[in-house]
C-alpha cells in the first residue's frame, strides 16, 4: 500500500508510471509530473474500466481511498461509477442554470452546431435585445406567460409582427429545451402564441413594371450623403434579382473574368439559400453570369473598396461588410416603404422578363429566369443547374441590364471624389 511520502516524492519517468496502492486504486504520474488518482474495476459482463478520482496532492491519498470505497459499493449496488460521475456532472451543471439568460445560452452553445454561423448569431442577438433585458435575470421556472408576452409586445410595439413571431419560437425553444432537461415545467411561450398579433400575409413590396422599376433605382440613387458601397450594393442588386443577403457579403475572389467576354460571379454554396446539408456541399455553389454593366458596377465597388475581401464595407470598419439592414433603411430613407424593398428586385426581374416571354413567344425561357434566380428544381444535379443554359441566361442577363440601365449614370459616378 502507497504512503503520503511515497506519492509526495514519486519522479516522473519518460513514460507514464503506475504506483498501486490497494483494491484496484492507483496513482498515475505522467511524464510531465502531473499525479492523479485513478481506480480500476471491472462491470459484471467482465469489461475493464477506470474511474478518474482526481489530481494529486488536491486529493489526498486518504480521500482517493474513500472514493475508491463510495465506487466500490456502487458496483455492489449494480452502478457504473463512471456512469454515475458523469451524470452527478451533467446534474450539478443543470442545478447551475438558473436564470432564463443562463439557460437560453446553454441552449444556444448547443443548438449553435446545428446552424449556419450567420443565423446562429441572428437567434443569439434576438434572445440578447428582445428577452434578456426583460426576462434574463428572472428563475426560469419562475417565468410567467404574461411575462413573455409584455416583452413580446414591445417588439410588436416597434411594427416587427414577424420578428415577434420569431422571438417567441426561440424562446419556447429555450423552454422546450429546459423542460426536457429538468429544469423547469412548463413553457409560458407556447401558451401566448396565439395573444400575438397575425403576421402580414402579403408578399414582399416590390415594383413590377419596367417604368416604376427604373424610378426605384433612380429614387435610391438620387439621395444624399448615402455611402458608396450602399449605393453599389443597391445597383448590383437590382442589375442581378440576387438575395441581399448575398449581395451584402460579396467578396472580391468571387468574381471571375471580369475583362473577358464570359464574366461571372461564383457564390459559395453556404450563402445560398438551401438546407443545410447543401450548404456544405460545393457542387450546390450558384454562377451567376455578369451583365456589362453589373462587370462596371463590381468593378467600381473593388476600385472603392479599403477591404482586400468586401466588396461593399461597412461605413465603420472596413473589416465588415455593410450591415443586414442597411439596405431596407436605404429604401425607407428614399421614402419607398411599403412600395418596393430590397427583396423586391427579385420579382421585379421575374415579372418583368416572364411577360417579355410571353409576348415574345419564348416558353423556354420561363424556366431559365428561374434558374437565374437560384431555384432548383427537385430532382435535378447540381452540377447540371450550375451551368444550364448559361447562353441563354448570360443573354437574358444583359437585355434586363440594358432596359433597367437605360439613361442611367456610370457606376464610378456614384462615388464621391
Amino acid at each position: 500500500m502507497l504512503t503520503d511520502a511515497v506519492c509526495r516524492t514519486a519522479k516522473p519517468a519518460t513514460k507514464d508510471r503506475k504506483l498501486s496502492d490497494s483494491g484496484g486504486l492507483f496513482l498515475l504520474v505522467k511524464p510531465t509530473g502531473s499525479k492523479s488518482w485513478k481506480y480500476k474495476y471491472r462491470l459484471p459482463d467482465g469489461r475493464e474500466k477506470k474511474l478518474t478520482i482526481g489530481t494529486y496532492p488536491q486529493v489526498t491519498l486518504a480521500e482517493a481511498r474513500k472514493a475508491r470505497d463510495l465506487a466500490r459499493e456502487q458496483l455492489t449496488s449494480g452502478i457504473d461509477p463512471s456512469a454515475e460521475k458523469k451524470r452527478r456532472k451533467a446534474a450539478n451543471a443543470l442545478a447551475a442554470l438558473e436564470t432564463f439568460e443562463a439557460v437560453a445560452r446553454a441552449w444556444h452553445r448547443e443548438k449553435e452546431s446545428t446552424l449556419t454561423p450567420r443565423y446562429a448569431k441572428q437567434v443569439l442577438v434576438r434572445l440578447e435585445e428582445n428577452m434578456f433585458p426583460h426576462i434574463g435575470a428572472l428563475p426560469i421556472d419562475k417565468v410567467q406567460p404574461p411575462q413573455v408576452l409584455e416583452a413580446i409586445r414591445k417588439i410588436e410595439a416597434r411594427g416587427s409582427k414577424e420578428m415577434a413571431h420569431r422571438v417567441r419560437t426561440h424562446t419556447s425553444d429555450v423552454f422546450v429545451w429546459a423542460i426536457a432537461s429538468g429544469i423547469c415545467q412548463q413553457d409560458p411561450a407556447a401558451i401566448i402564441r396565439k395573444a400575438l398579433k397575425p403576421t402580414d400575409p402579403k408578399l414582399r413590396p416590390a415594383r413590377t413594371k419596367l417604368k416604376d422599376a427604373r424610378k426605384v433605382l433612380t429614387s435610391t440613387e438620387a439621395l444624399n450623403d448615402i455611402w458608396w458601397a450602399t449605393r453599389l450594393a443597391s445597383r448590383l442588386l437590382a442589375l442581378t434579382a440576387a438575395r441581399p443577403g448575398v449581395i451584402r457579403l460579396a467578396e472580391r475572389t468571387e468574381f471571375e473574368n471580369l475583362d473577358g467576354k464570359q464574366p461571372i460571379w461564383r457564390i459559395p454554396a453556404g450563402k445560398m439559400k438551401l438546407t443545410r446539408e447543401r450548404k456544405r456541399d460545393a457542387a450546390f455553389e450558384f454562377v451567376m453570369p455578369l451583365s456589362r454593366q453589373s462587370v462596371e458596377t463590381v468593378k467600381a465597388a473593388m476600385e472603392a473598396s479599403p477591404s482586400p475581401q468586401w466588396l461593399f464595407p461597412g461605413i465603420g470598419s472596413w473589416r465588415k461588410p455593410i450591415s443586414d439592414s442597411t439596405l431596407s433603411k436605404h429604401y425607407r430613407d428614399a421614402g419607398l416603404a411599403g412600395r418596393h424593398v430590397p427583396h423586391g428586385w427579385r420579382s421585379s426581374f421575374s415579372t418583368i422578363m416572364n411577360e417579355r416571354a410571353a409576348v415574345e413567344d419564348r416558353e423556354r425561357d420561363r424556366a431559365i429566369i428561374d434558374l437565374m434566380l437560384a431555384h432548383v428544381p427537385e430532382g435535378v444535379e447540381a452540377a447540371y443547374n450550375r451551368a444550364a443554359y448559361m447562353p441563354r441566361r448570360r443573354e437574358l442577363a444583359q437585355v434586363w441590364a440594358d432596359l433597367l440601365m437605360d439613361g442611367m449614370p456610370l457606376p464610378g459616378t456614384l462615388i464621391p471624389r
